[in-house]
């Protein structure tokens, strides 16, 4: 691995560490977790892909807003960025869409199968799926708690654990406030 894809890990992971900051906030949002690539010992990867699971009355604008920040950041070093979308059963129903103003008819080039019926849903399921064992069982789950299933590589572990110290460290703040 050389300087240049060393950074570019590093500048995904630490785009991803900002995106859970972020969307761990959102109200709906039930789960985060990190896949594809990133979760390999592939020197380079060209993205993160990160899969969200959402209550179904989630309002997936501001998370789609968080998506959108999140792939401008890695676009800006030549990286790209995914967030899938899956239900609270498992079922995978699309990414974020990419568009600021989401809404039917606003983009005539939407591949999206029913775009605007869920505002901020881009269901190009068409395109892409994630099977359902993924998204039940991910390499490693970020929030709401830290859930290895797999040997991660150095990088995205230390990422891991300090997320993990984090949860760790606001459960024995909220424990301490309960006294």
């Amino acid at each position: 691995m050389n300087k240049t894809s060393e950074g570019h890990r590093q500048q995904l992971l630490d785009a991803l560490r900002k995106f859970v900051a972020a969307v761990r906030q959102i109200a709906g949002v039930r789960r985060i977790a990190v896949l594809g690539s990133i979760v390999t010992t592939k020197p380079d990867p060209k993205d993160i892909d990160v899969l969200v699971v959402v209550a179904d009355d989630a309002d997936l604008a501001p998370l789609a807003k968080c998506a959108r920040r999140l792939q401008g950041h890695t676009q800006s070093f030549n990286r790209g960025a995914d967030v899938f979308l899956a239900d609270e059963r498992g079922t995978y129903i699309g990414r974020t869409c990419r568009w600021r103003d989401c809404r039917p008819g606003v983009r005539q080039s939407c591949d999206a199968l029913h775009c605007g019926r869920r505002p901020h849903l881009h269901d190009d399921l068409d395109a892409i799926t994630l099977n359902s064992s993924l998204v039940l069982s991910p390499p490693v789950t970020l929030w709401p708690t830290v859930e290895r299933r797999g040997t991660l590589p150095v990088d995205v572990e230390e990422v891991v654990a300090a997320l993990e110290h984090a949860v760790q460290h606001r459960m024995h703040q909220t424990a301490l406030g309960d006294d």
